[in-house]
């Protein structure tokens, strides 16, 4: 297994990031992980500090909140905002135990600093769909401990037990005297308490904010225009550069000629930097242009003969042989020789990109005496260490700032911090402030992907036509291994995210058995919406349908029977089939399927209604969707997602592919690489289970079952199983 991962696969001066320097990253936050709800300066608390951070005005009793004088609310985010509503969700929680008037509450991007990192991680991060439960506790605290040191400030004002006070929308309230203070008149006394240690938190049904439908804060700003994305900063003198990367995986720079290029007016250098050759000019075009005319030889390397076919047909053959074992329940062998029937089908999905309305950017301007870095980030700690290392200063010397992303699904946080270190390693060889910018065809053809994975399925079942065995294989490509992530993701030589979504099988099969052999490498691979949870629900819930109609069972009732022992999976299937109208038929032309996955700790069923269009194509009319998550935060924002992962899933279910020839990416834009468009959408009704069950995930959640249910619905309507996406016309005839 490699110790480190690579932040480039280009020319020499590659900088590795080992295991070791994330432990050291983890070291930063005191002697590692964060685990309790502390609620620390960023510089520690030191008096000195902390005065000099309100400058006398602003009440900072912890990291994450701050009141202003005029009564403003401004909460400090730890996690990134791409599209995902996690400002809104952890400004909320700061709110409701804060008691602020909503409409004064603001969001600020959190700095790079150790206490703001990811309970979880260990480091500042967003991903996992986690922001919400992770600071669950976290950042109530922080909104409550402001609260009382604020209800303590008046009642000393106004000599009087603050046990006889209260606060509501952002004032203290004595009732007994009827005096009242606005928040904004405390803050000076606020300021001179020392925060308490002992927090007491709300009971959920006195929640004044929290689960009750709330608009998100940073719709205004994204209607108007103000809101700052990556591809928005600009700073003085700053040049903007394109990177001719090799052509195929694994090829390396041989030899350039820079003389065309630097003839394209506007462009003022060309120089190799690590993983290919930058054209820097006075803006996007010249530069375009000038990476149009740079002459430039690639050695290839070894995967300069790969392509899709030969791939498929390696997977295949893998596939026949026994794999590593991840889940081993009974035995599989002697109950399907025993079985009155058996049953066996291959799945397969390709390669996909993410495919980012806002390709990856960053802005770096690398000065002798600090560095700051603008970009759109999953990963503020690793791109800060990243940024520091390649800028050659002191890590109090170097700034990252967070800006809004377009759209992230894992793209935005990987460990060669890709766009980062790009920026700086220009920005300080040309001694100027540089924004890097992908071209959507950079993002398509020089990205990294989600596996292309392959899962081959033998099942028995018994006279009755139920299930006695499972035996599932699965072959995709290793994210983690090799990765500093390695000893936290890997188990038994293992990728769990190769294999998640199958080794926790719910479905009550007496006998089950997981294999997975790891694919070969070469193609970056990453994590993408959901990660293994995105195939291995379409594999799992494509085939369960399968045994469902072999076996002369509805595909609903089979579940049902399947998840006794899952009260939360079987709720979610009810609901979704009732709400659907499940057992009674759909409007002529049309047909219904269904599935149902468990993904980042919460349940989603879907059912999908479709038909065919004249041109031969699948169209999805309706999808009723129903989630269990456990406690909600903000409703709308659990509806958005919903609808966000279901069209995210429909268009790689539809359209997403990434394919391989000579070594290279086939599609180059949205032309031969489609997203799903509006007229395209279906109608989605999402219903919200009540649970008092521990919060799960919201962000991802909603994109493993829609592929399964649409290729259900499809073989309902035309007997046609779909065992290969994307849903292509052919399949269906």
């Amino acid at each position: 297994m490699r110790e480190s991962a690579t932040r480039t696969t280009g020319e020499g001066g590659v900088v590795n990031l080992s295991r070791r320097d994330l432990l050291k990253l983890t070291a930063l936050a005191g002697g590692g992980l964060i685990l309790g709800v502390a609620l620390p300066f960023p510089d520690g608390g030191r008096a000195e500090a902390r005065e000099s951070r309100i400058g006398g005005a602003v009440f900072a009793p912890n990291a994450f909140v701050r009141v202003a004088p005029d009564g403003t609310v401004t909460v400090i985010a730890n996690h990134s905002e791409m599209g995902q509503g996690a400002y809104t969700s952890l400004a909320l929680l700061v709110a409701e135990e804060l008691e602020a008037d909503w409409s004064r509450v603001r969001v600020e991007a959190a700095p790079v600093d150790p206490v703001y990192n990811h309970l979880l991680y260990g480091m500042q991060a967003t991903g996992g769909s986690n922001t919400t439960w992770s600071e669950w506790e976290r950042l109530r605290k922080a909104g409550a401990a402001a609260r009382m040191m604020l209800v303590a400030s008046a009642a000393d004002l106004w000599k009087v037990d603050s046990a006889t006070c209260r606060a509501e929308n952002g004032e203290v309230l004595h009732p007994a005297s009827g005096r009242r203070a606005a928040y904004g008149t405390l803050v000076e006394a606020a300021s001179r308490l020392t925060p308490p240690t002992d927090i007491p938190l709300k009971d959920p049904k006195d929640f004044r904010l929290l689960g009750k439908p709330t608009p998100r804060l940073d719709t205004p700003d994204k209607t108007n225009g103000k809101a700052i994305f990556g591809l928005d900063v600009s700073v003085p003198g700053m040049k903007v550069a394109l990177i001719a990367r090799p052509p195929a995986f694994g090829g390396k720079l041989k030899s350039f000629d820079a003389a065309k290029a630097k003839a394209i007016p506007g462009v003022r250098d060309v120089l190799a930097i690590d993983g290919g050759v930058a054209v820097v000019a006075e803006g996007f075009w010249p530069a375009k242009l000038g990476r149009e005319a740079l002459e430039v030889v690639w050695d290839d390397g070894p995967l300069a003969a790969l392509d899709s076919a030969r791939q498929r047909q390696e997977y295949l053959d893998l596939a026949r042989t026994p794999g590593a074992i991840a889940r081993n329940d009974g035995n599989t062998g002697k109950a399907l020789a025993s079985a009155a029937k058996t049953l066996e089908a291959v799945y397969e999905t390709p390669y996909l990109a993410h495919a980012m309305m806002e390709p990856l950017n960053c802005v770096a301007d690398v000065r002798a005496d600090g560095c700051d870095v603008w970009t759109g980030t999953q990963f503020q700690t690793l791109d800060h260490l990243s940024a520091v290392r390649d800028a050659g200063l002191k890590p109090e010397q170097v700034r990252l700032h967070t800006t809004f992303l377009g759209g992230g699904f894992g793209r935005r946080g990987w460990f060669d911090s890709e766009s980062v270190h790009a920026a700086v390693q220009i920005s300080k060889a040309i001694q100027a402030p540089v924004k890097v910018v992908w071209t959507r065809e950079d993002d398509i053809r020089s990205g990294h992907y989600r596996p292309r994975a392959l899962h081959a399925f033998k099942v028995g079942l018994d006279a009755a036509g139920g299930l006695l065995a499972w035996e599932q294989r699965i072959v995709c490509q290793s994210i983690f291994i090799g990765t500093p992530a390695a000893g936290f993701t890997v188990k038994d030589g293992i990728d769990q995210s190769a294999v998640e979504g199958a080794v926790d099988l719910s479905y009550g099969v007496p006998n089950v058995r997981v294999e997975w052999h790891q694919a070969p490498d070469g193609v970056p691979v990453m994590i993408w919406r959901s990660v293994g949870h995105s195939h291995s629900a379409f594999a799992i819930e494509s085939f369960l349908d399968e045994v469902a109609h072999a076996g002369g069972k509805d595909p609903v009732e089979l579940r049902k029977s399947l998840l006794q022992s899952a009260p939360r999976a079987r709720g979610v299937v009810e609901l979704a089939a009732e709400k659907a109208g499940w057992g009674k038929p759909p409007a002529p032309g049309r047909a219904r399927g269904i599935a149902v996955h468990e993904t980042y700790g919460s349940w989603v069923a879907q059912v999908a209604e479709v038909s065919i269009t004249k041109a031969g194509r699948p169209r999805v009319h309706r999808v009723v969707c129903a989630v269990d998550c456990g406690p909600v935060a903000n409703p709308d924002g659990v509806r958005a997602q919903m609808q966000s992962g279901i069209v995210f899933g429909l268009t790689a279910a539809l359209y997403g592919e990434i394919s391989l020839a000579n070594g290279r990416v086939v599609q180059r834009n949205f032309h031969d690489y489609p997203m799903l468009r509006i007229n395209e959408a279906p109608v989605v009704e999402t219903h919200i289970v009540p649970s008092v069950a521990k919060m799960g995930g919201i962000g991802e959640v909603a994109v493993p079952p829609i592929a399964p249910a649409v290729a259900n619905a499809l073989f309902a309507l035309t007997g046609k199983r779909i065992r290969r996406l994307p849903i292509r016309a052919e399949g269906l005839s």
